[in-house]
């Protein structure tokens, strides 16, 4: 049946972030619903953030196109131009390619849920904006800018 039970898709807690770059995604809550449905092409994850949770570190994609759509609560994006408030019904849309680094902050006193919809590309390189950190869908490690691994502890 196409319809997913959201009780019996896994809450997975934290992100695969190696430290000290997973500290301000350690709240946050993702339910994988297109790996839930058997979805192969785009991912779409429930997202829950809590008050003062970060959604990732600031990135951009080279290969991959996202887009975020608010359900609850409210959030502050921040790019590169700034930052903007979205709100329950509000979206945002971030095209692969262009380096501009974006995440999501929950400055509020009240938990934000969102849905993130993302293509799945093979050959896309995760770059992150404000640290030295960058990740290759192709092995799924992270490395530095200059591509020696970051050791875990």
């Amino acid at each position: 049946m196409p319809k997913i039970d959201l009780s019996a898709v896994p809450e997975v807690k934290g992100s695969g972030y190696p430290p000290p770059f997973d500290a301000r995604c350690a709240e946050r809550i993702r339910q994988r619903l297109g790996e839930a449905g058997g979805l192969a092409d785009f991912g779409v994850n429930l997202m829950h953030l809590p008050p003062g949770g970060w959604s990732s570190q600031r990135h951009w994609h080279s290969h991959e196109d996202e887009f975020v759509y608010v359900l609850a609560g409210e959030l502050v994006l921040i790019e590169d131009d700034g930052e903007t408030t979205l709100r329950a019904g509000d979206c945002a849309a971030f095209p692969k390619g262009t380096g501009n680094g974006h995440h999501m902050v929950n400055r509020s006193r009240a938990p934000a849920m969102y849905l993130e919809v993302g293509s799945r590309v093979y050959e896309d390189l995760t770059t992150c904006s404000d640290v030295d950190m960058m990740s290759a869908n192709a092995d799924g490690r992270f490395v530095r800018k200059d591509g020696t691994p970051i050791e875990r502890p």
